[in-house]
């Protein structure tokens, strides 16, 4: 019986790394998630404590509950607290040319810890992953890869404290080490009942998740960590990653290492609602880093999915439902001022305020973004990504 109800309950919906989709096209139920996956909310009092222990203004995904989820949070903050260092690790799977906006979230919230508590930073790009799932060429998933290290760089990363590398070039050694002692403790069925694999599935993908799982432990870095394994990680990712890092919790303390700790966030909403995550097959469906002013403006305006009413007058009497309005999510996520963010929700929602003036207001936050972005990343050269991908030591990691 339980079986059965777990199957209908995953049915209802999908989230794992390669699929987001909610029962007939409906929203992600985050408590229900949260339930399943068995991690925590993140409640005012860690926005409280990150203000008090980093003495800077939270950043705007940790106020509005962007970065929602946890595991181990609170142990992180009692280190730093106490005066031990801690090391961040977030990745990007390279399958694309142009990252959208979605695929920056996490990069900017990192960047914020990174300047925040001053430590340094591990970035994977899983060439080899997506070389294996997206039926792309090594030397294909290999130039993506840097393509996607320079927008990672634009987001302003410190090249004292930053090391980015691509799986392709840098497993081996004590890193392959680290894998192998992974695969070890995990058992086929094991990995059959967090990542959903079939028999039609390559071996390559059921070998894959230790790739993903060993950047957690300090020992895979030894240019960096040497000497230094007790050192804990803090994982930012969205929570669609949370079962590769199940999976490394569960094997991290019958190695010998901490488990590592994660902050989650929630799914960027596609711009015709929010069904899930946006699609890179769908350009539609996202604003891109290398979307021009006049494509935003025609996105937003053409395919914002809006909680407007359909005529003026019916706009007037009833106001707008922001449950279901994209402008005012995409405000949430990006519009930095708390004060004017509720301005426009309270004369939207009354009806005082249009769905157009709402857009225009979208429009121009989201240009002032992705003009920034772009002229951060053309000048980013290829000498650049090689000084972050260049295996060295970081002397001034901590300082």
């Amino acid at each position: 019986m339980e079986k059965k109800e777990e199957h209908q309950q995953v049915e209802e919906q999908v989230v794992n790394p390669w699929e987001v989709s909610a029962k007939d096209g409906g929203k992600i139920d985050y408590d229900k998630l949260i339930d399943k996956f068995g991690c925590q909310r993140l409640d005012q009092s860690f926005v409280d404590r990150v203000q008090h222990l980093t003495s800077r203004p939270p950043h705007v995904f940790l106020r509005r509950g962007v970065f929602f989820a946890h595991r181990d949070f609170n142990e992180i903050l009692d280190a730093y607290e106490r005066g031990d260092k801690f090391y961040l690790y977030t990745g990007r799977g390279p399958s694309s040319e142009a990252l959208h906006l979605g695929h920056l979230i996490p990069f900017m919230f990192t960047k914020y810890l990174q300047d925040a508590f001053k430590v340094p930073l591990v970035i994977q790009l899983t060439d080899d992953e997506k070389c294996m799932w997206k039926n792309l060429s090594v030397e294909e998933s290999q130039r993506l890869a840097r393509e996607n290290a320079k927008d990672i760089i634009a987001c302003g990363f410190d090249i004292s404290k930053t090391f980015i590398f691509s799986d392709f070039d840098y497993v081996g050694g004590a890193f392959y080490k680290n894998m192998v002692k992974v695969a070890k403790c995990v058992t086929y069925n094991k990995v059959v009942g967090i990542f959903g694999f079939t028999g039609e599935d390559h071996i390559g993908k059921v070998s894959f998740p230790p790739v993903q799982a060993v950047p957690s432990f300090p020992s895979s870095f030894p240019h960096l960590f040497s000497s230094k394994d007790d050192l804990r990680c803090l994982i930012p990712c969205a929570i669609d990653q949370d079962p590769y890092f199940r999976m490394t919790r569960d094997v991290a303390p019958r190695i010998g290492y901490h488990k590592p700790a994660l902050i989650e966030s929630l799914f960027f909403p596609a711009l015709q609602g929010e069904t899930g995550k946006m699609s890179a097959s769908d350009p539609n469906s996202a604003i891109y880093v290398t979307d021009s002013a006049k494509d935003i403006k025609y996105k937003v305006n053409k395919h914002a999915f809006t909680g407007g009413q359909e005529s003026i007058e019916k706009h007037r009497q009833y106001g707008a439902n922001l449950e279901v309005d994209i402008p005012i999510k995409y405000l949430n996520f990006f519009l930095e001022d708390d004060a004017e963010l509720e301005h426009i929700k309270k004369e939207y929602g009354a009806g005082r305020m249009l769905t157009g003036e709402v857009k225009k207001r979208l429009t121009g936050v989201l240009t002032e973004l992705v003009e920034r972005h772009r002229k951060a990343r053309a000048a980013v050269t290829d000498e650049m990504v090689d000084a972050f991908m260049a295996v060295r030591p970081l002397p001034n990691m901590f300082d």
